[in-house]
């Protein structure tokens, strides 16, 4: 499939005539994971999209009952390092480029943007629902930040938007992998609205024959949001809301996620009782069969996250990125997870106490002498 199959555009006139711009990720079979070509593609039609006054808002789904999105296309990143070990590949540069651009387009946006997160939002999916003016999930959404399971880091902008979740859950998430559903997620600051996941067809005929009052921003994303709310409490009354998965364990996630080193916080979490909880055994088993590496990054990550802007978030990030497909951490958790299938990456450390600040500084350091990729995001580097 070529690059515009892999992406479907459409143009909806609305009852004014305007337009709502449409993206529709389109490989259901791979779960719609974003690849280069699909992300260079949505970048170019949304710059398209924000020149044109006609254009009130834009939609992004993604094909298929599944997933919405449920990452990056690490396979091919995969063999791009396996081809140049030590050194980071031209094609890991460019895609994660490519992504956070488009990450930071979104995040920016001059019109509403609605991401209809339904299904598997994880990694790369994650990146884009949180740039969205309108982050809807549903009833079917099972929402992650897995990067630990394969040695990268909770990227796309998890620097800027896991702190700045309810208390220290954003750690958590980010060192455990742990799955959040649509409820959950508004809740706790991942999301803005819950519906019901069939309904986003009855929203666009809805909003296709809607007399939008004016071309603002605001009286835009205020009409979108109330006929989203609308979605809500038809599709959620009280007694079908799932249970609450977090809220018995949020104490004790603060208190653990307060502490002062990484070692402390994964110490803390593991040793908390899940006494048969589902949820937090899972968590705490990702914890412990994930990249050791990884957690000692995010950890890092995440306290820089705190006070940086998007722009330098996402700076900071490729830095980290290009240096993981370099150090191969990142090689061999996607080889054991989706090459080879054997669930026994081969890690560099067995815990984060073995691991000396030496070997984690260097994440933090720009590759490149003069001219980082990103640059031009927002302000000077």
């Amino acid at each position: 499939m070529s690059a515009e199959q892999r992406i479907i555009i459409n143009e909806h006139r609305t009852g004014c005539g305007r337009i709502a711009g449409h993206i529709t990720l389109n490989k259901p079979a791979s779960l719609n994971a974003l690849d280069l070509g699909m992300a260079s593609a949505m970048q170019n039609q949304l710059n398209v999209w924000a020149q044109q006054e006609d254009v009130l808002f834009i939609i992004i789904d993604g094909a298929g009952e599944k997933a919405f999105c449920a990452g990056g296309d690490i396979v091919s990143m995969y063999h791009a390092m396996k081809s140049a070990p030590g050194t980071i590949p031209p094609f890991i540069r460019d895609f994660f480029t490519v992504e956070y651009k488009l990450d930071y387009t979104l995040h920016t946006y001059p019109k509403p943007v609605v991401v209809w997160g339904d299904g598997i939002v994880m990694g790369g999916g994650m990146g884009l629902l949180q740039g969205a003016s309108h982050r809807v999930v549903t009833d079917k959404s099972r929402l992650a930040m897995p990067e630990v399971t394969i040695g990268l880091f909770p990227d796309v902008g998890g620097s800027y938007f896991l702190p700045r979740l309810t208390g220290q859950l954003g750690l958590f998430l980010g060192l455990t992998a742990a799955q959040v559903n649509g409820a959950e997620a508004v809740k706790y600051g991942l999301a803005d609205h819950l519906c019901a996941h069939s309904e986003l067809a009855d929203l666009l005929t809805q909003w296709k024959s809607t007399e939008w009052k004016s071309g603002s921003r605001e009286d835009v994303g205020g009409m979108l949001a109330e006929s989203l709310n609308a979605g809500t409490a038809d599709a959620s009354p009280e007694n079908s809301q799932p249970d609450d998965r977090i809220a018995p364990w949020l104490e004790r996630i603060n208190a653990a996620c307060s502490l002062q080193s990484v070692q402390d916080v994964v110490a803390a979490i593991t040793a908390i009782d899940a006494g048969g909880d589902k949820w937090m055994l899972k968590a705490q088993q990702a914890l412990a069969s994930g990249s050791s590496l990884t957690a000692a990054l995010f950890y890092r990550q995440f306290q820089k996250g705190k006070t940086q802007s998007l722009a330098d978030s996402f700076r900071m990030e490729l830095n980290m990125a290009c240096h993981c497909a370099q150090y191969g951490e990142l090689q061999e958790g996607i080889r054991a997870l989706l090459i080879d299938k054997d669930g026994k990456p081969g890690w560099r450390f067995n815990s984060v106490a073995g691991i000396p600040d030496s070997d984690i500084e260097p994440f933090f350091s720009s590759p490149w002498q003069s001219g980082h990729p990103l640059a031009g995001l927002g302000e000077s580097i």
